[in-house]
């Protein structure tokens, strides 16, 4: 699961997605038919058990605030080598169109390799409801379920 870069909350937090109106740990919960716990590292042993693992296209860059679309002199993470060493990955999954269009400006697509372009779990992406983006997060439990 890739993101773009971590927002204010999350760097102040230290945690992925910490923002509390953001969507991304209630839908990945509610794929599996299970409510989020508060504790972070109970959230993270969650992800691994199901095999999702969480990152960002970015390592650095520099935006306005939180937004992705102000993200610019960004430096991309090392995805090529992670996907190199880690041969068993199976799909990237993007958590809004402004991780797709980062990713697919410094990486190439891998044949062999599914591709999800999910809704952003933003607040700021607020054109979407829970349901309507849930509905669309589905395509990655699909994903899991077939490995």
């Amino acid at each position: 699961m890739l993101g773009t870069l971590p927002g204010e909350e999350s760097l102040r937090r230290v945690q992925y997605y910490a923002h509390p109106r953001n969507l991304f740990w209630p839908i990945v919960y509610a794929l599996f038919g299970e409510t989020p716990p508060l504790n972070y590292a109970a959230r993270v042993r969650f992800l691994a058990s199901r095999r999702i693992a969480v990152w960002d296209v970015c390592e650095l860059g520099e935006r306005r605030a939180s937004a992705d679309a102000t993200i610019r002199r960004e430096v991309p993470n090392a995805i090529d080598s992670l996907l190199d060493s880690h041969q068993g990955i199976r799909a990237v999954a993007f958590n809004g169109s402004g991780a797709r269009q980062l990713y697919d400006r410094h990486f190439a697509r891998r044949p062999g390799l599914v591709y999800l372009a999910l809704p952003s779990t933003s607040p700021a992406y607020a054109s979407l409801g829970f349901s309507e983006k849930l509905a669309r997060w589905t395509a990655l439990r699909e994903v899991l379920d077939a490995e």
